[in-house]
């Protein structure tokens, strides 16, 4: 599928989702109830005259549904017009056929012939036609508000992702000028280190391999070790991980980077960064811990970790949880998520 397939298909209502099919039953269930009051009021209430509508509609509803779920890749080639069109006659089509089923079952035509009632079926197309275009309109409105809010999240965490703070890369710089003359082979690596750093920064803002994520993270971590020299003392706690779990792009390196510019940095004795990453119950769980710093905290640290908690809800909505807290004059954050596989 092209692109611009995909992008037409993104823009038609997804009647294929369970919130979706849960919003139509329930819109299909008032429809039916409003049917029965309009044709006998409180007063001439029956339970089974709603039954017996609630039925037709919901059939006519599902049965819609899928058939448009099932046709559309087919309608994502289509001009949006056209899609919406066919989407429209096609619901009509499965009434008009449901109706005539209904008549011939629950009418007993079936063992008693006799004339059609066309004037009920002509009511019925009419009250299809209403709501089936109310119905279309709306699905496709709240289609382009998700799309419209899952783009401006997107380019959200693309802005974060790409952020890098001045004070690192000019402190990468100098550390890389004063080594020039000194330790060449070790400049080198740095340089290509900051050059992965940058790439990664700069690609798009995918899920990547954790052991990608992991490299990204060591080759940062040796970038500030050139700066820090023992003051930095980090210890690796990774247990073998089921499968190849996926992890959002640059979520460790900006963990790591606070820890080091609000904790380890700000203390003259430095301090030990650990990190412990573990699968557990089908979730990944990640722990990131460091001793508090001699300074008062500023207020980088609270916003970079609302910029991951937005990423995580965007990758994972509400299953997953960044948590933090000080513990034992440490300062820790925990995140867990649902463990995802290429």
């Amino acid at each position: 599928m092209t692109q611009a397939t995909t992008a037409k298909q993104d823009s038609l209502p997804n009647l294929c989702t369970g919130p979706a099919l849960l919003r139509l039953v329930m819109i299909a269930e008032l429809l039916a109830l409003v049917l029965v009051l309009n044709n006998g009021g409180l007063d001439g209430f029956n339970w089974v005259d709603l039954a017996l509508t609630s039925l037709m509609v919901q059939w006519i509803t599902l049965a819609s549904a899928a058939c448009i779920c099932r046709l559309r890749p087919l309608l994502a080639r289509w001009p949006l017009w056209a899609a919406v069109l066919l989407s429209y006659v096609l619901i009509l089509t499965l009434t008009f056929l449901f109706t005539l089923l209904g008549q011939w079952f629950f009418l007993g035509y079936w063992w008693s012939p006799q004339p059609l009632d066309w004037s009920a079926l002509g009511a019925d197309l009419i009250v299809a036609a209403i709501f089936a275009g109310i119905g279309l309109q709306y699905f496709y409105l709240q289609q382009q508000l998700q799309r419209g809010e899952r783009a401006q999240l997107e380019a959200r965490i693309q802005a974060l992702q790409s952020r890098i703070r001045p004070h690192f890369l000019f402190n990468a710089m100098n550390s890389i000028a004063s080594l020039i003359a000194i330790d060449a082979e070790r400049a080198e690596r740095m340089v290509e280190d900051l050059s992965a750093l940058f790439r990664a920064s700069l690609s798009e803002a995918t899920l990547v391999p954790v052991e990608q994520e992991v490299a990204l993270a060591r080759r940062y971590l040796a970038m500030e070790a050139a700066r820090l020299g023992d003051r930095l003392q980090v210890d690796w706690r990774i247990e073998p991980l089921p499968g190849q779990p996926l992890m959002p792009s640059l979520l460790l390196q900006p963990l790591l980077e606070n820890a080091l510019y609000h904790g380890i940095g700000a203390r003259r004795e430095g301090g030990l960064l650990e990190i412990a990453l573990a699968a557990e119950n089908n979730h990944l769980h990640l722990l990131v811990r460091n001793p508090l710093g001699q300074s008062t905290p500023t207020p980088g640290n609270g916003i970079a970790l609302a910029n991951i908690r937005d990423r995580l809800a965007a990758h994972f909505g509400h299953a997953a949880r960044c948590e933090v807290g000080v513990q034992d004059k440490h300062f820790c954050v925990r995140i867990s998520y649902p463990i995802t596989e290429q």
